[in-house]
C-alpha cells in the first residue's frame, strides 16, 4: 500500500498504548496530546520564546501586574539573532514518556519543551553527554542575578533551596542593611512554658554589621551578646528604640560590645545622664539621642568630655540649654563635621554662636524645630560656617527673606537647603515668613541642587520664575504651597535636569498638569 506523502516539517508521533485520546501532527514543537492531554488555552501554535544572550527570557506579565522569569538553554547561535524558534527536539523514547521522578525536576526543566535545563536544545549526537551543572542552581549565574532583588525579597528567595540559601547567604548582598529585631521575636516559647533564645546563625552568616533592637531590656541585651557569635567584635552600630535599658544595661553593652562605633538611643528613658558617663567610650565616632527625657545640658558634658573622635552628632532633647553647646572643645572641632538639633525649644541665638566657634568645620548643620533662632543666628552660621553643604531651618518660624539673603551671599558651597522636611499642617511652627523676595537671593546659588520649600504659603508664581534660572537643582519640593498655580507650575519643565518633583497638597497641581510634566520632563519623578 502507497503511503500519503509527508508535508515539510512535520514527524509523526509513536504509537502508545494505554493511554487514552490520540496524538496528531505539530509543527516544530513538543507533542501536544489532544483530548485530556493537551493544554489548556492553546488553540495554536506556541509563540516561540526570545532567547536573548545568556539565556534569560521574560514571560509575559501576570494577572497581578508581577512578571516572571525563566532561565532556559539556546545555543551560541542564537544569542546575536532575532527572535526565533528552538530546534525541534528528539522523539524521546517510550521509556522517558513516563512521569520525571522528583530529583529531575529538581534539576529544572524547560516550561515550553520540557527539556532538561542542564542540556542544549539539540538532536542528540552519537558521541557521548557531557554533564552540565543546572542553571537554576549554578552559583557564577545565581550570583549575578540576586543583585537584580530587593532585601525582602531576598529573604523570600533564601527559601528556596540549599543552593540558592548558600549563594544568598554572603555578606555582600546584605551590606548596609540592619536588621531590626523586636523583644517579642528574640524567643521561643518551648512546649514546656519556658522561654529560649532564638538562633542567630542566619543574621551571622550574612555578616550584618548593625542591628536595631525594639523594647528590649538589660537581660535581652545580655542575651544578644552571649547567641550572637559577632557581637564583641563584628557588631559595628547599635541602636535602642523604645527600650528599658538602664545605667547598667547600657554599661555592660558598650563594655562587650568592643566594635560598637554608631549608636543610637531612641525613646529610652530608664538611662541617666551617669551612665552616659559610665559607659561612653572613646571609639564612638557617631552618636544619636531622641526622645530620652532624662537628657540635659550634663549629658552634652559627658559627651564632649568623652568623645574626642565623634564624627557625627544628631541631638533631640527639649531641656538642652544654651550653655550646653559652650562645653564642645577643640577636639570635637576638628573632627565633628554633622550637628543636628532637632526641637532643641530652648537653644537661642547665643547657643548658635556657641556652636559657630566650637565647631568651625561643619559640613551639614541642622537646626530643625528650633524656634527661638532667628535672622541673626543664620548670619552667626553664613559668616562662620563657610563649609556647609547642608542646612536645614526647617521648624523655624522666625526666619524670613533676610535669612535667605544671608545664606546666599555667604554659603557658596550650599549643595541642601531645607525650609520645611514635615507634612503635618501646623503653619504656626513653620517657615511662613519666606515670600518671592527670598526666593529671588537663592536663584543666586549655583551650587545648590535640593530645595525643599513645603508648606511655604507665601510663594506665589512670580517667586517661582527665580527658580528657573537655577539649572543645578535636582529636587525641588513645593509640596502645601497653596498659591501656586497650574500656569506658574507649567514653566518648571524649563529645568529640565530636575530628577525629582514634589507637589503634594499643591492646589495648582491638575491631573492635566501632570500628565503635561511626564511628557516635557520625561527623566523626572513626580509625586503627585
Amino acid at each position: 500500500m502507497s503511503q500519503e506523502p509527508r508535508p515539510r516539517g512535520l514527524t509523526p508521533a509513536p504509537q502508545r498504548a494505554g493511554i487514552q485520546g490520540e496524538w496528531r501532527w505539530q509543527k516544530e514543537a513538543p507533542w501536544e496530546r489532544v483530548g485530556k492531554m493537551s493544554s489548556p488555552g492553546m488553540d495554536g501554535d506556541p509563540k516561540p520564546p526570545c532567547l536573548p544572550r545568556n539565556g534569560l527570557v521574560k514571560l509575559p506579565s501576570q494577572p497581578n501586574g508581577m512578571g516572571t522569569a525563566s532561565i532556559t538553554k539556546g545555543t551560541p547561535a542564537a544569542k546575536n539573532r532575532p527572535c526565533q524558534p528552538p530546534p525541534p527536539p528528539s522523539l524521546p523514547p517510550p521509556s522517558l514518556a513516563a512521569p520525571l521522578p522528583r530529583a529531575a525536576l529538581a534539576g529544572g526543566l524547560c516550561p515550553s519543551a520540557g527539556l532538561p535545563l542542564c542540556g542544549p536544545a539539540s538532536a542528540p549526537t552519537s558521541g557521548p553527554l557531557v554533564e552540565r551543572p543546572p542553571l537554576a542552581t549554578d552559583e557564577k549565574i545565581l550570583n549575578g542575578l540576586f543583585w537584580y532583588f530587593s532585601a525582602c525579597e531576598k529573604c523570600v528567595l533564601a527559601q528556596v533551596c540549599k543552593a540558592w540559601r548558600r549563594v544568598l547567604y554572603q555578606p555582600k548582598f546584605w551590606a548596609g542593611l540592619t536588621p531590626v529585631l523586636h523583644a517579642k521575636e528574640l524567643y521561643n516559647i518551648l512546649p514546656s512554658g519556658e522561654k529560649e533564645f532564638v538562633s542567630l546563625q542566619g543574621f551571622a552568616a550574612r555578616g550584618f554589621e548593625g542591628f536595631c533592637l525594639v523594647g528590649v531590656s538589660d537581660l535581652d541585651i545580655c542575651e544578644f551578646i552571649d547567641n550572637y557569635a559577632l557581637s564583641k567584635k563584628g557588631v559595628k552600630a547599635m541602636s535602642l528604640k523604645r527600650s528599658t535599658i538602664t545605667d547598667a544595661g547600657l554599661e555592660v553593652m558598650l563594655e562587650q560590645m568592643q566594635g560598637v562605633v554608631r549608636l543610637e538611643l531612641s525613646g529610652c528613658n530608664d538611662f541617666t545622664e551617669a551612665g552616659l558617663w559610665s559607659s561612653l567610650s572613646a571609639r564612638i565616632t557617631s552618636l544619636s539621642v531622641s526622645d530620652c527625657i532624662n537628657v540635659a545640658d550634663d549629658a552634652i558634658a559627658a559627651i564632649s568630655q568623652l568623645l574626642p573622635n565623634l564624627a557625627e552628632l544628631s541631638l533631640q532633647a527639649y531641656h538642652v540649654t544654651d550653655t550646653a553647646l559652650a562645653y564642645f572643645t577643640a577636639r570635637q572641632g576638628h573632627s565633628t563635621h554633622t550637628l543636628r538639633l532637632l526641637s532643641c525649644w530652648e537653644i537661642t541665638n547665643h547657643g548658635v554662636v556657641n556652636v559657630v566657634h566650637s565647631l568651625p568645620n561643619l559640613t551639614a548643620l541642622s537646626l530643625s524645630g528650633c524656634s527661638k533662632v532667628t535672622d541673626d543666628g543664620v548670619e552667626l552660621v553664613a559668616e562662620n560656617l563657610r563649609k556647609l553643604r547642608s542646612l536645614d531651618l526647617s521648624w523655624c518660624p522666625r526666619i524670613t527673606d533676610m535669612a535667605l539673603e544671608y545664606v546666599a551671599c555667604d554659603l557658596h558651597r550650599l549643595e541642601e537647603l531645607v525650609l520645611d522636611r514635615w507634612a503635618a499642617p501646623l503653619l504656626h511652627r513653620r517657615c511662613v515668613r519666606i515670600t518671592d523676595t527670598g526666593l529671588s537671593y537663592l536663584s543666586t546659588m549655583s551650587s545648590l541642587r535640593s530645595l525643599y520649600l513645603r508648606w511655604c504659603c507665601q510663594v506665589q508664581d512670580f517667586g517661582l520664575k527665580h527658580l528657573l534660572a537655577m539649572r543645578s537643582l535636582r529636587l525641588l519640593s513645593l509640596a502645601g504651597c497653596p498659591l501656586l498655580t497650574t500656569t506658574g507650575l507649567s514653566g518648571l519643565v524649563q529645568l529640565q535636569e530636575l530628577e525629582e518633583l514634589e507637589l503634594t497638597n499643591c492646589p495648582g497641581a491638575t491631573p492635566e498638569l501632570f500628565k503635561y510634566f511626564s511628557q516635557h520632563l520625561p527623566r523626572c519623578l513626580v509625586i503627585e
